[in-house]
């Protein structure tokens, strides 16, 4: 093994896998391209009508099934890796996966672990040309074990892209005003992540909701007009090196209702309970409950109609979900969000969510974006 590849955190992560792999009484695990194999390997693949697999076996070199067009990307890799490449001609993939697999020499009955919410017919139906005996089965719950507690290169770079998204939002709030669309405030938006350096994936298209619709916690921005007496939800994140923010921070244009302000500081209130809640240790289920007391307490239970928050790291949505029934014990380096609302049916919503990461004593937040209700148009 070479010195680079010893300090490879990618051969790391594969080595980590193996073991994984083996405990969960797997024999191999297929890939496509996705935020898993980037992080095992460091490769962007987009998925494409040209499959792209990789395949791991532990105690065996990695096989990557992949077009010629793009073996380029896999020069000079710091751990080792098989290619298996293939033209043009779509009657060669066939036989190109069976010569992968092959070359794995596992048992005919092999058991393969893959990601069925990312895996596609067209690569399973390969798969299964390869190895028609094997044994196809769901590890998700292998997978994000493995990526679920974040070391600190990767902390360092949600903060980046947390401190991005912040930097963003305050440069698009003087561009507020009374008439322009959720569209155009999303535009805005988008803008002033690229300029601060986001990359041009973003993790989301930013929502951007107003009036009633920000009552609606997945409103897609539309042409209605910011109007005076509007609560103004913003949900936003940027993407740092692989690994994403996901921020959400409620306006009022113009003066706030007596109710308005009332709610936005329950949701405040619950949000501040969510993130002390989150200590070493404790079920996932327990950040959503502090945080849902707050509001029941307040008599709008009711109209918190979604869980407190959920993992984050490369994917938007990943382990822990902070939700009620979740019993995933907290542990140092867990990423997730918590974000308390309350919604007011055909009126309006408030939404304050932050990026919080466990530590050895508790937790912090990586987001410090202001929360309270700020005037703004």
């Amino acid at each position: 093994m070479s010195e680079t590849a010893s300090a490879s955190p990618y051969l790391l992560r594969q080595e980590r896998l193996a073991h994984v792999i083996k405990a969960a009484g797997l024999d191999a695990l297929a890939l496509n391209p996705g935020p898993s194999l980037i992080y095992l390997t460091g490769l962007h693949f987009h998925l494409m009508e040209r499959p792209v697999v990789l395949l791991f076996a532990p105690g065996d070199t990695p096989r990557l099934v992949l077009p010629e067009l793009e073996a380029g990307k896999t020069a000079k890799l710091p751990f080792p890796l098989q290619t298996h490449t293939y033209g043009e001609d779509p009657h060669e993939w066939g036989n190109i996966f069976m010569q992968a697999w092959s070359d794995l020499k596992l048992k005919k009955d092999a058991r393969v672990g893959v990601e069925p919410r990312s895996l596609r017919v067209l690569e399973l139906r390969l798969l299964e040309y390869a190895a028609p005996k094997a044994l196809f089965l769901s590890a998700e719950d292998l997978i994000a074990e493995l990526r679920m507690a974040k070391d600190p290169a990767e902390i360092a770079a949600m903060r980046q892209a947390v401190q991005i998204a912040q930097n963003a939002l305050q440069a698009t709030l003087p561009a507020i005003k009374i008439g322009m669309t959720e569209k155009e405030l999303a535009s805005e938006l988008t803008v002033q992540l690229l300029r601060n350096g986001a990359e041009s994936k973003l993790p989301f298209a930013p929502i951007v909701c107003a009036g009633p619709n920000s009552a609606n916690p997945h409103a897609v921005p539309s042409e209605r007009r910011l109007q005076a007496g509007d609560l103004l939800i913003i949900d936003w994140g940027a993407t740092f090196d692989n690994y994403l923010s996901d921020l959400t921070r409620t306006f009022a244009i113009g003066e706030a209702s007596p109710e308005y302000a009332r709610i936005a500081q329950v949701v405040a209130e619950a949000n501040q309970a969510g993130r002390d809640a989150a200590t070493p240790g404790v079920p996932a289920s327990l950040v959503d409950s502090a945080a849902r007391q707050v509001i029941e307490k307040a008599g709008y239970g009711s109209y918190f109609i979604h869980r407190t928050g959920h993992g984050l790291g490369m994917e938007e949505h990943e382990e822990p979900y902070i939700r009620s029934d979740n019993t995933q014990l907290l542990l140092p380096g867990m990423t997730f969000t918590v974000e308390p609302g309350i919604y007011l049916p055909e009126r309006g919503g408030v939404r304050i969510e932050d990026n919080v990461v466990i530590t050895e004593s508790g937790s912090e937040s990586l987001s410090n974006f202001p929360r309270e209700l700020k005037v703004v148009g």
